[in-house]
């Protein structure tokens, strides 16, 4: 393990106010462990340097997690499993499923919910638009999946009616958002996020079918 990693996360969850015991924090350096050995082989993540890899993957994944609403959750096109992988190691009352096309990637996270002992985490091998699971999902989010006209056409089937859609991004993205109001008639939230060790601004794009009660 990166003798950096542990105070690096340590002090990324404090700066985020997310209280993880120690067991969860351990497993999420588990996972990043894991992502380093696959990603030599297998270019899972643009990131190779290990120092970066706390703030750029898991606080930048984790900083969503009080957006994440219900216990049904699905990541589109969750890649090597972010967000996806660290949200489900700190919500493990909530059943995620991971979706992703390519099949050397479904097979990394196969193997990390294998040896992390995830049992909160499904991996489906496909595409969001032909996914038709038996549940609704109460949150789908998505982390660098497609333009955000594209990520609605093709995902929001899976929504439960009172269900959100996360975008993460980098800078507000002014013409997608412009794009998905003329598409889907709805007005999104966009929320500035602050990852600590992730450089650049990123923001999230949150996108409700219906509005919630007042």
């Amino acid at each position: 393990m990166n003798a950096r990693w542990p105070s690096q996360l340590n002090h990324g969850l404090d700066a985020l106010g997310l209280a993880l015991d120690q067991a969860h924090r351990t497993r999420l350096l588990d996972y990043l462990e894991l992502l380093v050995k696959w990603n030599r082989a297998f270019n899972l993540t643009a990131v190779r340097d290990p120092g970066l890899m706390v703030g750029r993957h898991l606080l930048a994944s984790l900083v969503v997690l009080p957006y994440v609403q219900g216990s049904r959750v699905a990541d589109i096109g969750a890649g090597a499993g972010l967000p996806g992988i660290p949200l489900a190691i700190a919500s493990p009352q909530r059943h995620f499923v991971l979706v992703d096309s390519n099949s050397k990637k479904t097979r990394f996270l196969n193997q990390v919910r294998l040896e992390l002992g995830l049992t909160n985490v499904e991996v489906i091998h496909g595409r969001a638009e032909t996914f038709s699971p038996d549940e609704p999902f109460d949150t789908v989010v998505s982390r660098a999946f497609a333009s955000l006209v594209d990520f609605w056409r093709l995902s929001h089937h899976l929504l439960a009616p009172a269900g959100v859609m996360l975008a993460m991004k980098g800078p507000r993205p002014e013409r997608e958002l412009l794009e998905l109001t003329a598409v889907s008639g709805l007005t999104p939230d966009v929320i500035a996020l602050n990852p600590p060790g992730a450089e650049g601004e990123r923001t999230l794009v949150r996108v409700r079918i219906s509005q919630p009660p007042c």
